[in-house]
């Protein structure tokens, strides 16, 4: 029997998590977005005009993987006083750092007016940035999977991922109409600027939104058996959320760094240096690229949510193995298309690139919620999603352009991304089903495990 904390919402009440956790995703991801297309457009001029072109390209990527860097900090603080705490105050805050960042950013003198000192606080903002990234993700997909129930949990959970999609939407719409309307002078003089300035009116947008709904029904029933464990003496001392889940989840902590590498592999190679390699191998013009990735992050917007209710029907690992089997038979052929220079076929490159992408990122919301025990869940998801980004998304961009400059070819770049999928494919295939666990059963799961982890169970 399901318990209360696990019931369903009223739709109206469902809907309002979801929105508020959709268009807060989705502005923090425009941030973190904006950031690694200008870092492939513009950084490269304004913050490292000493270096040649593609180093400079390089250095620009470099200060974009730093970002990276921060996100498995922020997954720990983040995901440690979210299980303590609750998902809602945490979001409120990172929703503040990543916007107040980004804003920062576009007020940001350049190399040519505060010198070496331009790069240094652009890399500092971007450890802001990723750092506030970090423990987003795992609050903002908690707080609909916690609301949700099992039956559809998968659609729902994969709407905050949809805020990916529609950050770059948003990020690479803005750009691309900007280099459209200014001249090449106007855009790298201050043009690309008014971007990161929007970021302050969309942060208030985001704050209005998710002041105005529950904190999760699952975290409050946990939250008030922890109290009750608390003011009983007899029972042990509830352990950090840190320490339970390399107890009790280090294998479920593996499989869900596994599971990001390709997916977060393949989601830089197409939509960050794709800017590069269309431009300069391709022969592209900016806002042709620009325009490629907007197109195909409309579909790959809407995509993931079909992905999603289809893990409900399958299964998480089904469509997961799907999405990567696909990326890595797709990338040959997205070079090949993206080489002939057509317009067309530079979208149908990044399109199917995005949609079978979408296949992984869908159920990873439900996937990896459905991993973890309440009073550890914010900071398994976190740790596992954000500590693999580090060797994933992070260096994606910066090795793929340095194979580029060592080979001159698409190839080497391709073989990285398979490689990548293979991995993926291993850590999904050895992981357990999740779907239909009910969230709020699987700490109950961890109990009757043995009389030994009963004990230690109830410490968590």
């Amino acid at each position: 029997m399901a318990s209360a904390a696990s019931a369903p919402p009223t739709p109206n009440n469902l809907k309002r998590i979801v929105a508020a956790s959709l268009i807060g995703t989705t502005i923090e991801w425009y941030d973190f977005f904006l950031y690694g297309s200008a870092a492939a457009l513009v950084f490269n001029q304004l913050f490292f005009p000493d270096s040649d072109p593609l180093v400079g390209t390089l250095l620009s990527f470099l200060t974009y993987a730093v970002g990276f860097a921060a996100r498995p900090l922020g997954a720990l603080v983040f995901g440690h006083y979210g299980d303590r705490l609750g998902r809602k105050k945490l979001l409120v805050l990172s929703l503040l750092l990543m916007g107040g960042a980004t804003f920062a950013i576009g007020l940001l003198p350049t190399h040519a007016t505060i010198g070496s000192a331009a790069p240094v606080l652009l890399t500092v903002l971007r450890l802001v940035q990723g750092f506030a990234l970090g423990g987003e993700w795992g609050g903002a997909v908690l707080l609909v999977s916690e609301h949700g129930d099992a039956r559809r949990r998968g659609f729902w959970a994969s709407w905050p991922q949809t805020g990916a999609p529609a950050g770059q939407l948003l990020a690479t719409g803005v750009l691309s109409f900007l280099t459209a309307v200014l001249s090449e002078s106007a855009f790298t003089g201050w043009g690309w600027r008014i971007p990161f300035l929007l970021s302050g009116v969309l942060v208030i947008v985001g704050l209005w939104i998710r002041l105005s709904v529950d904190e999760s029904p699952v975290f409050q029933q946990a939250l008030a058996q922890a109290e009750a464990r608390k003011a009983d003496r007899t029972a042990q001392a509830e352990k950090a959320p840190l320490v339970a889940v390399l107890r009790h989840h280090w294998r479920d902590v593996l499989v869900a760094m596994g599971a990001r590498m390709a997916e977060n592999i393949s989601y830089y190679v197409i939509t960050a240096f794709i800017l590069v390699y269309a431009t300069t191998a391709a022969g592209v013009s900016k806002q042709t690229a620009l325009n490629a990735v907007l197109i195909a992050s409309a579909v790959h917007f809407a995509v993931i949510p079909l992905w999603g209710a289809l893990s409900d029907r399958i299964g998480r690992r089904p469509v997961y193995l799907i999405g990567t089997v696909g990326v890595g038979l797709w990338m040959f052929p997205f070079f090949w298309l993206i080489d002939t220079g057509g317009f067309g076929n530079l979208i149908l490159a990044v399109t199917v690139g995005l949609v079978l992408h979408g296949a992984m990122y869908a159920p990873q919301a439900a996937f990896f919620s459905e991993m973890f025990a309440t009073r550890m869940r914010y900071s398994g998801a976190s740790i596992g999603a954000q500590f693999a980004s580090v060797a994933a998304g992070a260096p994606a961009p910066l090795i793929a352009t340095a194979l580029l400059s060592a080979y001159g070819s698409s190839t080497p770049i391709a073989l990285y991304v398979i490689a990548a999928a293979l991995l993926t494919a291993v850590a999904v295939a050895v992981a357990k089903e999740t779907r239909n666990r009910d969230l709020a059963d699987v700490e109950a799961e961890t109990d009757a495990a043995s009389p030994v982890k009963a004990a230690d169970a109830h410490t968590v």
